[in-house]
């Protein structure tokens, strides 16, 4: 009995220290990614700084690459909370898309943002498999305000082809306020861009 009590206390155990040890290497290498890029910071930097060895990296990743891919989407994954927080919030559909338009590029305009997502992530990953890990995040939070306008006769078609189109509107407009030498004026521009084609999407139905 007492044998049979303390395997899964050391499976328990053995878990923790696998989530303590992820938690460290993503936490340190998010910071030190987004200070000086993918490319200036090395594996034996991040495990050192961490506070690990090499071969805790690459017992819970294949590489360097395949741990900036764990930040990135990690990264995702907060940037799409906050943007549908502040959809959810607006009150009705129009406002929503105005609060979410407002949110993601204040959020985009972030350091940290500009460097792993919208530079280092498409030169690190490569083009495509950048877009499809922001496809991934992006179009279900796109299609949850898609969706109730079909429903009110404001969308017609497809939805699920009109969110890759915005998706892909919404990208660019990133990318332009994140290169732009004037971030709030770029900002602005975008934000009234993204506004125009969709609030013309909406008027379709």
């Amino acid at each position: 009995m007492a044998g049979q009590n303390q395997e899964p206390n050391r499976r328990q155990s053995q878990e923790e220290r696998s989530r303590t040890t992820r938690a460290a290497l993503m936490s340190t290498a998010r910071r030190l990614f987004a200070e000086r890029g993918y490319a200036n910071v090395s594996a034996a930097e991040i495990v050192s700084a961490a506070g690990l060895t090499r071969g805790a990296l690459y017992h819970h990743y294949a590489d360097k690459k395949a741990l900036f891919q764990a930040v990135l989407i990690e990264l995702d994954d907060e940037l799409i909370d906050q943007i549908g927080a502040a959809m959810r919030d607006a009150g009705s559909t129009e406002l929503g898309m105005v609060a979410a338009v407002s949110a993601y590029l204040d959020l985009c305009s972030r350091p940290e943002v500009v460097r792993l997502v919208l530079t280092d992530a498409p030169a690190v990953l490569g083009w495509h498999e950048w877009r499809a890990i922001e496809a991934e995040h992006g179009l279900g939070l796109i299609r949850e305000m898609l969706v109730p306008a079909q429903r009110e006769g404001k969308v017609v078609g497809s939805v699920d082809l009109l969110a890759q189109l915005i998706l892909s509107a919404v990208t660019e407009a990133a990318l332009y306020v994140a290169h732009a030498e004037n971030t709030e004026q770029a900002k602005e521009e975008a934000r009234i861009g993204l506004l125009t084609l969709l609030g013309g999407a909406l008027r379709a139905g």
